[in-house]
């Protein structure tokens, strides 16, 4: 079994192609740099390819004959995503990563606009998206990254081919290039005694662990089929649950202090005015379970960013 990863080297890239090649698979990553390319990979027998996402020709070439699994962590554009249909018909089970963030609630709201979405709990796939974009927005500013990853979405659910759109909401773990625990990780470290939280820390904004969606991604690689599942952990603990399972992790011994409100003060990652859940049970049904708790592996996450400090 043969798997072509396409930004192989960040937390679900990384995930992935670990749990592949442990599992005995061949696996491939690209990258624009192998400085970046995690040594348990390369320990692990993967290989790492110096390619530009834009390059079809040369992941084209990658590919080769065919594999059983490509997954595309790094399609932005409605124009990226038709570029790579040659290369995905190439391949049994094609996965193509997308965001949470393209839902929209009754109201028009969305997670990067203005105001804060009231979603249904828990959320499901079939939840109305925001329009497209087109290829002249800008997908890496917070207008445009929604619109241009429905925009994506559309073009391969289009196509005819089988691929697996999965959505995530809050990724963490090993590889992140943005380890959202970093900023709590720091406090810790340099000994602050109190950490504030504010929005009472009772704020739930469901999170996705790398190491669970590898898992789902290679669920999906063994009944290929063109749909949409939604990917996140089967908990969704509060943020000061977060902060303590970190905490417990660090072995800090200060006290979290719950401020009302949303005091500047007691900024964290995990603000979110409103709850936000995403339902699994599509994921579920395609036989995935879960490698572990959401609030047990970002502890993970929280010890390698410690390591790296």
């Amino acid at each position: 079994m043969r798997a072509v990863i396409l930004g192989g080297t960040g937390a679900i890239g990384g995930a992935t192609a670990l749990r592949l090649a442990t599992a005995g698979w061949s696996v491939d990553v690209t990258g624009r740099s192998p400085e970046l390319m995690p040594r348990a990979l390369h320990d692990a027998g993967v290989r790492f390819h110096e390619i530009e996402r834009d390059d079809t020709r040369t992941i084209g070439q990658l590919v080769g004959t065919g594999a059983e699994l490509l997954v595309d962590l790094l399609a932005y554009r409605a124009s990226q995503a038709r570029a790579l249909l040659p290369v995905l018909g190439a391949v049994d089970s094609p996965v193509v990563i997308s965001s949470r963030a393209v839902y929209v609630d009754a109201e028009g709201r969305h997670i990067n606009g203005e105001e804060p979405p009231r979603f249904p709990v828990p959320l499901a796939e079939s939840n109305p998206t925001l329009p497209p974009a087109g290829d002249e927005v800008d997908p890496y500013t917070r207008e445009g990254y929604a619109p241009s990853k429905v925009a994506v979405e559309q073009v391969l659910l289009d196509s005819g081919l089988p691929i697996t759109v999965i959505r995530p909401s809050k990724v963490h773990g090993r590889w992140a290039r943005n380890a959202r625990t970093r900023v709590i990780v720091e406090r810790m470290l340099r000994g602050d005694e109190v950490i504030p939280l504010a929005r009472r820390g009772a704020s739930i904004d469901h999170l996705t662990a790398a190491d669970n969606t590898a898992a789902l991604i290679e669920t999906v690689a063994g009944s290929p089929a063109a749909r949409v599942v939604n990917s996140a952990d089967p908990d969704a603990p509060s943020a000061v649950e977060i902060v303590r399972a970190i905490a417990d992790a660090l072995d800090w011994g200060g006290r979290i202090e719950l401020l009302p409100g949303d005091d500047e003060r007691g900024a964290h990652p995990w603000a979110a005015p409103n709850p936000i859940v995403l339902d699994t049970t599509a994921s579920a049904e395609l036989g995935y379970r879960p490698v572990g708790r959401g609030i047990d592996l970002i502890a993970d996450e929280a010890r390698w960013v410690a390591a790296t400090l």
